[in-house]
């Protein structure tokens, strides 16, 4: 009779799997509480921006009524008809119970100005706002993200310095001042320079089809994707920076670098990704952008998108349009940051613990 065999034997076996699997068990229940509160969280934050959207906007001074009819020979009684048909009329509490329950169903309710649903209108801008945020997203991020880690790593060099002093600089520059001045130089022309570029619009118009469409577009692009870019990157290149900088110290570069490890190859795989974590949150923080866009830059370039819709509005002001933009990118950010929270523990084990 082998030891396996006895009662002994068994219970030891069955103790032995039962201690191999508390770990996995406690480390899946940790992350589940972590998502659990993560998500709650998310709600919580979601359920805000409903009570924000609705208050927030009835402070702007103006009739959006009055507004709708200017210049139009109105009476008194035309002007009553049109709040009642728009809900106005209603009291204040009446009007947020009212749309609260229809946000939460997905209505967004029904543009002032348009005459049509806001989710319509929000989904008909939202592919090119897509396009000019996301390329520029995925161009500052990346840029941001090397030009950190070479300026971490040459810590104190003419390079830091000028990347740096770069970064900071145009970071501070107001983006739609940038863009015009991007304009002024580079579509209209000044001196030698000649107009190379469109002032404004997504395309010609002109009725090109095909890869001629791709080029147009594209090259209404060069502008505004700049202007984004260089305002944009000098965040993500100074947290990647500081993070970096906090990493070169530790103890186990020094041990790879004992082991024979060249200098690149103990950036690129110890350092590097240790300093990373701090940056996801960065990057999903961008990636939130994309859907907000940017409203001075799309309204600056004429850009067809969801900037110059909610510039369009705010004009008015359309209310259920701009309660609707305003959920919309508020939504966006807090899901990137939900998927950033997520994600978390799976880089790194320590945290949500």
């Amino acid at each position: 009779m082998t030891t396996a065999s006895t009662p002994a034997g068994v219970a030891r076996a069955e103790e032995a799997r039962a201690t191999d699997g508390a770990p996995r068990t406690g480390v899946a229940s940790g992350y589940l509480r972590h998502a659990a509160g993560k998500l709650g969280g998310a709600l919580v934050s979601l359920l805000a921006v409903l009570v924000t959207s609705f208050f927030l906007f009835r402070i702007i001074p103006g009739d959006p009524v009055k507004a709708m009819t200017h210049g139009i020979p109105t009476s008194a009684e035309q002007l009553a008809t049109l709040r009642r048909q728009f809900g106005l009329d209603l009291p204040l509490w009446q009007q947020f119970t009212d749309y609260c329950a229809k946000a939460l169903t997905g209505d967004l309710g029904t543009s002032f100005q348009f005459r049509a649903p806001v989710g319509e209108l929000i989904a008909a801008k939202l592919p090119a706002t897509l396009l000019l945020t996301g390329v520029a997203v995925v161009l500052y991020s990346a840029l941001g993200l090397w030009l950190g880690t070479r300026s971490a790593w040459r810590h104190g060099r003419l390079g830091d310095k000028v990347n740096t002093g770069i970064a900071l600089t145009l970071w501070s520059v107001p983006s739609f001042w940038l863009g015009l001045l991007l304009i002024i130089v580079f579509s209209v022309g000044t001196g030698p320079v000649p107009g190379l570029f469109p002032t404004g619009g997504m395309e010609s118009g002109t009725g090109e089809t095909g890869f001629a469409y791709v080029l147009d577009v594209a090259h209404h692009l060069v502008l505004p994707v700049v202007t984004l870019v260089a305002v944009g990157y000098a965040q993500t290149l100074l947290v990647m920076r500081s993070s970096l900088l906090d990493e070169m110290g530790g103890d186990y570069l020094t041990t790879a670098r004992a082991k024979g490890l060249k200098d690149d190859e103990v950036r690129r795989r110890h350092a590097v990704p240790n300093a990373l974590l701090p940056t996801v949150t960065m990057v999903f923080i961008n990636l939130g952008h994309v859907a907000a866009g940017s409203i001075l830059v799309e309204t600056v370039f004429s850009w067809p998108g969801l900037g110059g819709l909610f510039y369009q509005a705010l004009s008015v002001p359309d209310l259920p349009l701009v309660q609707g933009l305003f959920v919309v990118f508020a939504g966006a950010m807090i899901l990137m940051n939900l998927i950033a929270d997520l994600l978390y523990p799976l880089l790194d084990p320590r945290v949500g613990r």
